[in-house]
Order: C-alpha cells, then structure tokens, then sequence
C-alpha cells in the first residue's frame, strides 16, 4: 500500500477545505485490500476481494463542527465532499469545546504493524485454508455433522492523516484471521461454538490445528451439561469472556460516558475500586497489537496509559473534545468520530489457567455468555452463562442455564487470582482471572 499518496489525499482534501471557507480542518484518508474466504461441508461457501478508499472529514468554522464521509476519492468527489461539508458546519451550533488537537508531529515508532506477505499470499491458498480448517473440525470429533463457517480473512492497508496545525503523515497495517464454528450433535442435542484467532502477522496466528481443536472442544465439552444449584462460589472468567467484561469497563473510562453521568466511575479517580491485582492498561504502543498506531484518529500520538493502578483508578481515556470538555489532556484514544480503546487489557499473572482451576477447591469455569445485561451508569451486571462445574481443583462436570450477577465494584475488588493467558488478538484483550466470590443463579 502506498503510504504517499493517502498522504497526497489527505492533503489534498485539506486544501480545499481551506478554499471552501474552513478555519481549520482534518482529513482522514483509508486505503484497503481485503479478502475473506468461508466454507462449509468442505466446499468454498463465499468468496470476497475488494479494495477501497474513504475519505473521512471534520471541518471547523465560528466554533462549528461538521462531519462528512465518502468513498469517492477522486477530484470532483472530493471537491463535492469538501463543499458539503463546509456548508453544513453553518447548519450546527457553536460548540466550545470543538477544534483540532495541539500540533504533534509523528514519531516514527515501529510497532511491527504490517505483515510484507500478506500482500504476495496466493488467493488459491487462502481458500484452501478456509477448507482445510472445515476439515479439521469434522475430523476432531464424529458428532460434527456441521458447521456456521470456517473462515480466513486479511486485510491490507494504510491509514493517512493531515490538518491544519501541520500534521500529514500515514502508516500501513495488516490484519489476518482464521475463525470456525462447529455444529455438533449427540443425539438430539445440538451444541455450537465459535472459535478464531487474528494478528497483525501471519506467523502470529493460532494454527488452523489448534484453531480446530479448541472449537470443537468449546462444543462437545457442553453435551451432557446440567443446570447448577443457585450459590455463592469463586468464578473463573476464559479469557476470552474476560475481554467481555474488560469491554464493559472500557465503556465505564471512556470520557464519553463520564461526561453524560452515564458511568459508574464518575467522581471516583484517585478511589480503590479493585484489588491489588487490576491493573488495567491502555497501550497503543504494543508492538504487533491489533489495537496498535503511531497516532490517533485526530494524529496525537498514542501512549502507554495505566487505567488502574493496584486497584486504583488513575484516569479515564480522552479524545481531544472530551479532554477539553473535563479540563484534561487528551490520552490518545480518538477514533477520529469518538473515543477507542488501543490495546486495553488487564495485566497478566504468573498462573496458568489450569493451575488457577486447581487453586479452586469450589466454584465455575465460565466459558460463554449469553445476552447483554449490563447498566453502565450503576455498574450492574447480569449474563446468561455456560460452563464448567469445579469440585476438588477439577473440572466435574459442564453446566448451562444459569445466570451471574454481580456489581462491577464487588468484582473488581474481589478478583483474587490472574491467569498468564493474555494475547494481543483484539483491541479489547484480558488473561483469565478469577472472582472470590458471585451469585450464580441456577436451580
């Protein structure tokens, strides 16, 4: 991908901006090749290549804000976007707290964001990919007799920006995946699954053995559950349900939410709210990490910024607005239309999750969980789940259909133990950990 002329883009759309009658202005420019193959039953199901370009705009002028997307990059398209998007600021009414970041200028940091062969790699192996790992699943266990999918996806790409304090710079990214989902049957009982793995690099990647196995275990484990007794009992969060609540907490340190009263850690930095053991960390600097950037989606450049430290909440995360707006500085987290995580995770322990099960004489594994049930301004929480019962330090037997509840200030205070499980497979990531004690609603 060429890193120059999104940058050309970028400026360009600038340019006009500044003809059209803008005070000051930014514009975003994407390029990408992407490519998803899926089969089922062992034949290609669906096939997609393309490659695009967007251009993203914020224009200002007299204190107004407008916004505009477009796919059309080409001189009179831009030109049409541009005039649009200028006559529209007069159509909003003045803001404060709108307008560009200080000026920065990128620093050139390598965080191993792109894979060079992604971009060689045949189709005609990509696809045989996506059927091999069908295969693999219904090889691993005669009770598959189907599936949702068996996927591999890429993408190849570069992401420029440019505004008016002199900020133009651009830098390219890859994305790779591979993901499954089992359907098996015993009987008359179905049980499915989803499993997948992605990074930055090809070589990074779950093998598509391992891929396979860990789906069709998700789902065959689960045949035979039964549904446990209500209690009170330590529970283990999979780390990939982990990232789930870690993705709630997000919601809960985004200045968005703080800003409307519609987070429960309103009013609380510089308070314990867990234990000593969250440690919570947004690092847009982790190389290789999905979540990764030299710079924001407004070009400030991204930073390591603890969240928690030993349980205590040291900041929310910022854009340039929000930091204005709650008289603050800007942590890096714009996505260009709002606040995102880079790389946000919980610190890993020393443990492994299997010695973390023995550590626990009684209580649940969850490994899925159904719905959404999470009120962001009071900080409760509520899921469907499915699982494993633990008795003595093992796994005794699965379970489903029950419900666990909580209040994220109990939880977080209460995790007691922390799984060395972390990857870097998403923005939103999490070790396994576990919870001293929660209601589990069964029987």
């Amino acid at each position: 991908m060429d890193e120059s002329r999104a940058t050309e883009l970028a400026q360009q759309a600038l340019a006009l901006a500044h003809r059209a009658g803008a005070q000051s202005a930014e514009a975003s420019v994407s390029i990408a090749q992407r490519f998803h193959a899926e089969a089922r039953e062992n034949v290609v199901a669906r096939l997609e290549g393309s490659t695009g370009k967007s251009l993203f705009l914020r224009v200002f002028r007299d204190g107004r804000k407008s916004t505009l997307s477009t796919t059309d990059l080409s001189a009179d398209g831009l030109r049409e976007a541009v005039d649009r998007a200028v006559a529209n600021a007069d159509l909003v009414a003045p803001d404060e707290y709108a307008g560009l970041p200080e000026a920065a200028a990128a620093d050139g940091a390598e965080l191993r964001l792109t894979d060079p062969f992604l971009g060689r790699r045949d189709g005609g192996e990509k696809v045989d990919e996506a059927i091999e790992l069908e295969r693999l699943i219904r090889a691993a266990d005669a009770r598959v007799t189907n599936s949702s999918g068996s996927h591999y996806s890429d993408a190849v790409a570069v992401t420029a920006i440019a505004n008016s304090t002199g900020f133009a710079a651009a830098y390219g990214w890859t994305r790779v995946g591979r993901s499954t989902g089992p359907v098996a049957l015993d009987g008359e009982v179905k049980r499915t699954a989803q499993y997948g793995t992605a990074a930055r690099h090809l070589a990074d990647l779950e093998t598509p053995a391992s891929v396979a196995s860990t789906a069709v275990r998700r789902a065959v484990d689960l045949f035979g559950a039964r549904k446990p007794p209500t209690m009170r009992v330590p529970v283990i969060f999979e780390r990939d349900v982990a990232a789930a609540l870690l993705d709630d907490l997000f919601a809960a340190v985004s200045a968005a939410n703080v800003a409307v009263a519609n987070s429960w850690l309103s009013g609380q930095i510089g308070n314990r709210i867990g234990s000593d053991l969250v440690r919570v960390v947004d690092d847009g600097r982790v190389p290789g990490g999905l979540g990764s950037a030299p710079f924001d989606g407004e070009g400030v450049p991204t930073r390591r910024t603890p969240v928690f430290e030993d349980g205590v909440l040291r900041t929310f995360l910022f854009d340039t607005y929000y930091a204005r707006k709650l008289g603050a500085a800007t942590t890096g987290n714009s996505t260009g239309g709002g606040i995102g995580p880079s790389n946000f995770y919980l610190e890993p322990g020393s443990q492994t999750l299997a010695e973390l099960i023995a550590a626990t004489p009684v209580g649940v594994l969850v490994l899925d969980t159904i719905g959404f049930a999470t009120e962001h301004a009071s900080g409760t929480y509520s899921r469907g789940a499915r699982g494993f019962f633990i008795e003595g330090g093992e796994l005794a037997y699965p379970i489903d259909e029950f419900t666990i509840a909580g209040r994220y200030t109990e939880m977080l205070a209460g995790v007691d133990a922390v799984a060395n499980d972390l990857r870097f497979d998403s923005s939103v990531v999490s070790p396994s950990f576990r919870v001293a004690e929660m209601t589990v609603s069964g029987n």
